[in-house]
């Protein structure tokens, strides 16, 4: 028995292993991450002379394959391309994406060739992405370890976030737009050499087991829709994206209201997506030994006062310091989300739902910022406390939907057996062969 435990322990290192170097190449590769963006701003703004509409245009429109991210999810868990799997899409889409990136550097910065070369970026990398995101909540919902893997994907994730918040000044400042891309072409390429990569801690034999298995378009589209896990966790990660006072409001806050310059706002950020790893590393350690329903109640009520600081801040350098706990807050709530999200997967629907999480998540917050940047405009003086208050209350409505996802699902530690849930996943494969 001991022997076997080892075993055990040691394929699930080597699955963490796995992941994390595939999610720093998948967080620095996508067209949306900081490196890019960084760069493509600046470019629009100082080469080409582009207004601030033309930039909103911009990312507006290279954005739209992320809003229906769930597309990409549905063709990942259709398709079979080159007969296997997700390792298919890397080794397919990746060098699209690569290539897409190689051709806007040589494409003389036009503006119409930037929209076209992302819009293509997008496109590839979001079935990247499906891959990506479907491999890992299949993994962690057969292998009983989604709460260490959304652990892992947050830490790894929060890497490129903090360094592009702390050296977006020096990236547009030393390094050419033409050098970014070719960056992230090569991260790009990394990811098609991890197609490559078959290792028998995560591949083996995972997509013959009932979690993996699927059934027709039609078929998949009502299993996906009559899955009652999906909401609460779709609904859940929608508002906790959605906070009308994170993001335009507390730019203008810090810089109009307390004058500070615009690199505060850039160090705010950094430093609160940093203190968010502290809180990652900690569910990593409690998932194993606390069930989920528990983590998500603490996670939450921790969480909602998040904001209420910021309301009390009269200076840019108070802004800075209450950073830090501000992220703290958040962490074991957001590593818990994304474990209920991997947990509430329909069998064979892996992508499509971890995809649809992941456009809600980016139309929250574009929503959520309009709110805010409303509700921060309609009061000189107020306006901000407004917004504070208002993510509040959004993040306290969190704590009605917990108590709707389905007991069984959340009702365990990761790594132990759930045979209620094991015995859910054959009825609902079963299903469709008895109708």
């Amino acid at each position: 028995m001991p022997a076997a435990s080892g075993n055990g322990s040691e394929g699930s290192d080597r699955t963490l292993l796995y992941f994390g170097w595939l999610t720093l190449l998948i967080a620095l590769a996508t067209p949306a991450g900081a490196l890019v963006d960084i760069q493509t701003s600046y470019l629009l703004k100082n080469q080409l002379q582009a207004t601030a509409t033309q930039i909103s245009v911009f990312r507006l429109v290279t954005g739209i394959p992320v809003y229906v991210a769930f597309v990409f999810g549905l063709a990942r868990d259709q398709w079979n391309p080159l007969g296997l799997r997700d390792r298919g899409f890397f080794l397919i889409f990746a060098p699209v994406t690569a290539l897409a990136f190689i051709w806007m550097a040589f494409s003389g910065f036009s503006y119409a060739a930037l929209v076209t070369g992302m819009l293509l970026a997008m496109l590839s990398s979001r079935f990247v992405a499906a891959a990506y995101q479907g491999l890992i909540a299949l993994v962690g919902q057969e292998k009983l370890m989604s709460g260490r893997l959304s652990a892992l994907l947050n830490v790894v994730g929060s890497v490129p976030v903090v360094m592009g918040a702390f050296a977006s000044g020096y990236i547009s400042d030393h390094l050419a737009a033409k050098e970014a891309f070719f960056l992230v072409a090569m991260a790009a390429s990394l990811i098609a050499v991890f197609g490559l990569w078959k290792p028998v801690s995560v591949f083996g034999h995972i997509y013959e087991k009932p979690r993996a298995r699927g059934t027709d378009l039609v078929g998949n589209v009502r299993r996906l829709v009559k899955h009652k896990a999906v909401y609460p966790a779709v609904l859940i990660c929608f508002l906790w994206n959605f906070a009308p006072g994170a993001a335009t409001p507390l730019q203008f806050y810090l810089t109009n209201t307390l004058h500070a310059s615009d690199s505060v706002y850039s160090y705010y950020n950094g430093i609160f997506a940093a203190a968010f790893i502290p809180t990652f590393l900690l569910y990593g350690v409690l998932c194993k030994k606390v069930a989920l329903n528990k983590l998500l109640w603490w996670g939450t009520i921790v969480a909602v006062p998040q904001m209420i600081p910021l309301a009390f801040i009269h200076s840019a350098n108070l802004a800075l310091v209450l950073a830090a706990p501000i992220g703290l807050m958040g962490g074991v709530a957001t590593a818990a989300y994304f474990d209920l999200a991997m947990r509430s997967c329909p069998p064979g629907l892996q992508g499509t739902l971890m995809m649809l999480v992941d456009g809600v998540l980016a139309l929250s917050a574009r929503a959520g910022d309009l709110l805010g940047s409303w509700i921060y405009n309609s009061s000189p003086t107020h306006g901000f406390t407004y917004c504070v208050i208002a993510t509040t209350v959004v993040y306290a409505l969190i704590l009605a939907l917990i108590p709707l996802t389905p007991k069984a699902v959340i009702a365990t530690r990761d790594g132990e057996p759930n045979p209620e849930v094991d015995a859910a996943v054959l009825s609902e494969i079963r299903e469709p062969e008895r109708t």
